[in-house]
């Protein structure tokens, strides 16, 4: 494996040489600062000599003399290779220079050219900044579409990797992304702090934790988890059930209702469109919707092994908490709703998007619709 190339300031390299000094073994230090033991060789025999790390103070003579013949070699062609712009105009000669800045010394082709190195930045600074403002626009209009299509949802990282995937991939820091989303005004729902409910207690059935946070599956309904979540309709709390695949974390059951009670997580069960035949576990906390008789009926009917989190510990639940936690702050938190009609209308819309148009960071950034289509 190649070592990667790093710099080193003189302020670190005489740190090392000073530990040295004073008696930290050499390999200690090479092993411990990840450097060569040859580079703190050169730093050690370079103070003792000269007092500098510079490499032009610990050169001899004839290797001075061989880099001042370089430097007026290379002066020479770059003198051959402008001098035809020596007359041309103001701008010509900005153009040459920024054309050939990758090659020879600024300053030295603005001393052929006869311009002051000020008036060469003050245009180079100008037209980087033209530029730049040009890019900013465009990709400023890519993000406000990328964002409002997430439903003000996505964040820099999301909006990075979308840019990536253009028919002409745009490659922007996140640093440069937040601005231009600061500039345009646009926050994510993610920025806004979320209420945290009161946790009730759990059940002390005897259903053991089968599932043991093994949140990865490599099979299409061989693990679901559920929770509950609540939604305020008009002036009073509704409640939401939904159903997530750990296959491709897709929200494959949801119902809304009025009340809390197995009768929702039944009505959720039911709206799952593949063969529950094939589910093979069916994981949730220890909440009383989920443990009683109407859904452990259900689920002895297909054969579903059931699964708890152990009791407090919502860890053992984490996608499903997750989940909610993405839905609260997607959906819920940021919709009125005035009836049951519209929230259930809504909360259709939303799965449909979250699960064919949404991409998941867990996923590498693909919906789940994508990822489920992808060879096993």
């Amino acid at each position: 494996m190649t070592r990667q190339r790093r710099t080193f300031t003189p302020e670190f390299k005489l740190q090392l040489v000073k530990l040295y000094e004073n008696g930290k073994p050499r390999a200690d230090i090479a092993r411990e600062y990840d450097i060569t033991p040859t580079a703190l060789d050169r730093w050690i025999k370079n103070h003792q000599e000269t007092g500098s790390f510079a490499a032009k103070d610990n050169r001899s003579e004839e290797e001075n003399e061989l880099a001042r013949l370089r430097k007026e070699n290379q002066r020479l062609m770059m003198e051959n290779d402008i001098f035809k712009a020596s007359s041309a105009d103001h701008g010509t000669k900005i153009d040459v220079i920024r054309n050939n800045a990758h090659i020879y010394s600024i300053l030295a082709m603005c001393d052929v050219l006869q311009i002051p190195k000020s008036t060469y930045y003050y245009h180079a600074n100008s037209h980087g900044r033209r530029v730049l403002k040009m890019e900013d626009k465009e990709i400023s209009q890519e993000i406000s579409r990328i964002f409002k299509e997430s439903r003000n949802n996505y964040g820099t990282r999301k909006i990075k990797k979308e840019l990536s995937r253009l028919s002409q991939p745009k490659h922007v820091s996140r640093r440069r992304i937040g601005r231009l989303m600061n500039e345009l005004g646009l926050v994510s729902n993610y920025t806004v702090a979320q209420y945290k409910p009161h946790k009730t207690s759990s059940n002390e059935a005897l259903i053991k934790n089968e599932l043991q946070r093994q949140y990865e599956q490599d099979k299409p309904l061989a693990v679901i988890v559920s929770d509950l979540t609540y939604v305020r309709v008009g002036t009073r709390w509704h409640y939401v059930c939904l159903f997530v695949d750990l296959f491709n974390r897709e929200i494959i059951g949801r119902s809304a209702g009025a009340n809390k009670n197995a009768e929702l997580v039944y009505q959720a069960l039911s709206s799952i469109k593949g063969n529950l035949n094939d589910v093979q576990m069916f994981h949730t906390d220890r909440g009383k919707e989920f443990d009683n008789k109407l859904i452990s009926e259900a689920l002895e009917t297909f054969g579903i092994q059931r699964s708890l989190s152990m009791k407090g510990c919502p860890y053992d639940n984490a996608v499903a908490e997750a989940m909610f936690k993405v839905f609260k702050t997607e959906f819920a938190n940021s919709a009125h709703f005035y009836s049951l009609e519209q929230l259930a209308i809504e909360l259709d819309d939303y799965v449909h998007w979250f699960n064919n148009i949404r991409i998941h960071g867990t996923l590498d950034y693909v919906t789940p619709m994508v990822f489920k289509q992808q060879p096993l």
